[in-house]
């Protein structure tokens, strides 16, 4: 099984969840990159209750481009932009948002990374616009600089790469992780006393079970828990981490 895939996924594997999609292009990689699809209802938070969606109410963070995703994304209303969070993730950013006619939003934490993206790039301080949802900064260059997306109203939290669910990038008993690369300075400050329902990570499946204590055990045992996950996968962290420097 290849760590990563490239070009766009043939045969996507997708996850319906209320208020939006998941979808992984390359559902064979290793890396178990996922994208999101957020549906936004008429008070600006994430639609919980599925709607039907309005125009302009789709947003995608951190997309994967795949086969039939457009059609998929038809079915949830219409593009409204594409926001990226890490600075690691560019992915198809540029191609799909260029393809929709819609700018790439980016927290001001990872705004140097606007200019080398080919596409209409807007900046954005707080509250992304048009939701509810707010960019909270939690990484600033070491090990990369990235912010995470909270919906208060939904208790739902983006998390592309400072969170993990993968089984690869989890230690044993996990069911979420501080990514390994930022697990000694994991984000506690940040993201302690939020509402959390759901939490939608970069690399792993949705958690939509016990996910604030899934999270504080996340938070509490990140350091401690560090020298247990590179017995079990210290390989896969320093070939994935190789493979993220090279791209």
């Amino acid at each position: 099984m290849p760590i990563k895939e490239y070009g766009p996924g043939a045969s996507p594997e997708v996850h319906r969840w209320p208020g939006g999609v998941t979808w992984f292009a390359h559902p064979g990689e290793t890396m178990r990159r996922a994208s999101h699809a957020l549906v936004i209802g008429d008070d600006r938070s994430l639609a919980t209750t599925a709607p039907e969606p309005a125009e302009g109410d789709v947003w995608l963070v951190e997309p994967i481009d795949a086969a039939g995703l457009d059609d998929i994304l038809e079915d949830l209303g219409q593009v409204a932009g594409v926001v990226v969070l890490a600075e690691l993730h560019r992915r198809d950013a540029e191609t799909i948002a260029t393809r929709h006619d819609v700018p790439i939003f980016l927290p001001e934490r990872i705004a140097t990374l606007g200019p080398t993206l080919d596409a209409r790039v807007s900046v954005f301080t707080g509250t992304l616009p048009g939701t509810s949802f707010r960019a909270i900064p939690v990484l600033d260059g070491v090990p990369w600089s990235e912010s995470v997306l909270h919906d208060p109203e939904s208790g739902t939290l983006v998390a592309t790469e400072v969170l993990v669910t993968s089984d690869r990038t989890t230690g044993w008993g996990e069911r979420l992780a501080v990514g390994p690369y930022a697990r000694l300075q994991p984000p506690r400050a940040a993201l302690s006393d939020r509402h959390v329902e759901r939490v939608l990570v970069g690399h792993g499946e949705p958690l939509a079970t016990d996910a604030r204590a899934a999270l504080d055990r996340a938070l509490a045992r990140s350091v401690r828990g560090l020298p247990a996950y590179l017995l079990k996968d210290a390989l896969f962290m320093l070939r994935a981490g190789y493979v993220a420097l090279r791209d």
